[in-house]
Formats: C-alpha cells, structure tokens, sequence
C-alpha cells in the first residue's frame, strides 16, 4: 500500500490536473488507485468538484470527498461562514488509512497550499501528512515568483521531518517566458534534484486518452511516467 499527498504552494497551480496524471498512470500500470479530496470548497451542493475533474480526465472511479463548503475560501474560513462545524482530518487520516489497506495507491489532494488551516487549532495539511508519514509531491506554477513559494514550502517541511517527494510543476506555458524557462534550473536544486515532472497547461483541455498519454510523457518513471527533467531543462533552459 502507498500513500501520496499531493500539496501546492498555493491555489491554481494544478494540483487537480497533476493528481489526475498520477492517477492515469497508476491505471496504466495496471495499478488499483483511489483518490481522496478531504474537504472540497467553492462548489455548491451536487456541482462537479475537483474529484468530478479526475474522473472526467482519466476513468478512475474510485473518488472520495469528505467534506464540502460552498464559498471559495480556506476550510476553516468556509466552515466558519457557513456556520457549520469544521472539518476533522484526524478522522479523515483515519478513513485515508483505512483505503491504503485496499488500493495500491491512495492520492490525497489538499486544498490551497501546505499550511492552509482546516481549523482554529490549527490544523494543517501538513499535519495531515505527518500523520501517516506520507511523502509530499509539491506542485508549483512556472513564473515569476514560483521559486520563493517553493522554497518556503520545502523548507517548512524540512524543518518539520515531512518527506518530500519532490515537485511537479502543475501547468507549463505553451509559450513560456524568460523567467519560467530560467526557473526550470532553479526549481530542480531546491527540490534536491527531484523535479518530477511538468505538464503542459492544455493538458486538462484533452480527452482521457490524449491525457493519459500527456501524464506519461509529463510525470517521471517515479511517478509512472517517462518524464526527463535533463532533457526538459536542456531544451528550454537558456541559461
């Protein structure tokens, strides 16, 4: 049994599309997976959330949500506004586990970034991790600024005895700018050597096909793919 947390180091970095590759290519492989959002905000009762995405990009139907918030906000701020109780990830840790026992792979995608509080104790996704000493895949963005939030993130996990399993960068510009193409570098030595993989920002617009053929190409063999960080960074970075 596996577990893999999938964390960002903010929102809108591709979390969803990165866990969604993963997932393809555990069932490529012909490998049982089960996917777990622990909570799911900014979606409306029956309304599609991120698992809808996952299922929609690669087939996997083994998908679990366990707590959901209407308003686009962190977990703890949506419970608050909604005037209902907030989540309790000890008990998610607990249903987390109880998965692990039946699938090769659970993946578990966090909302926000690593230390988005779930609750007023507070309680982390980081926390989340720790309880079950879960490596961390950290997506990031490709642009400007991605290399600060990145090392912050790394760092905190460092300090706090969290496993990394590297980063993936979750969308890479179809044309990317001087600044992304030159962080390609960068983000590969604050990870320690282990940038996972990069997936091209159309990679959600495609078919479950097109898409499991993109995550191959885009996640490393760690990852069940065939990414190659050396030959991504040679042909982009002009450094």
């Amino acid at each position: 049994m596996s577990i893999l947390v999938v964390s960002g180091t903010g929102t809108e970095v591709g979390k969803t599309v990165v866990t969604a590759g993963i997932a393809a290519n555990q069932l490529r492989a012909n490998r049982s997976v089960a996917v777990v959002k622990p909570v799911q905000t900014g979606v409306e009762g029956d309304e599609p959330g991120d698992l809808a995405e996952v299922q929609r990009l690669t087939g996997a139907d083994a998908l679990f949500e366990f707590e959901r918030y209407s308003d686009p906000l962190a977990p703890a701020a949506a419970a608050r506004l909604a005037h209902r109780p907030m989540a309790d990830l000890k008990v998610a840790a607990t249903r987390i586990q109880e998965l692990a026992a039946q699938f090769d792979m659970v993946l578990v995608e966090g909302a926000g970034g690593l230390l988005v509080r779930f609750d007023d104790a507070p309680t982390t996704f980081a926390d989340l991790a720790s309880w079950f000493g879960a490596p961390i895949l950290t997506v990031v963005h490709a642009s400007l600024g991605t290399l600060n939030h990145t090392e912050l993130t790394l760092a905190h996990m460092r300090s706090h005895g969290l496993a990394s399993a590297g980063v993936v960068v979750g969308s890479w510009p179809t044309s990317p700018d001087l600044a992304s193409r030159c962080n390609l570098r960068d983000l590969e030595a604050i990870s320690g050597g282990r940038l996972r993989g990069v997936l091209p920002e159309s990679a959600a617009q495609r078919g479950q096909f097109e898409f499991g053929q993109a995550a191959y190409e885009g996640l490393d063999q760690s990852l069940q793919g065939c990414f190659d960080a050396i030959a991504f960074r040679a042909k982009h970075d002009p450094t």
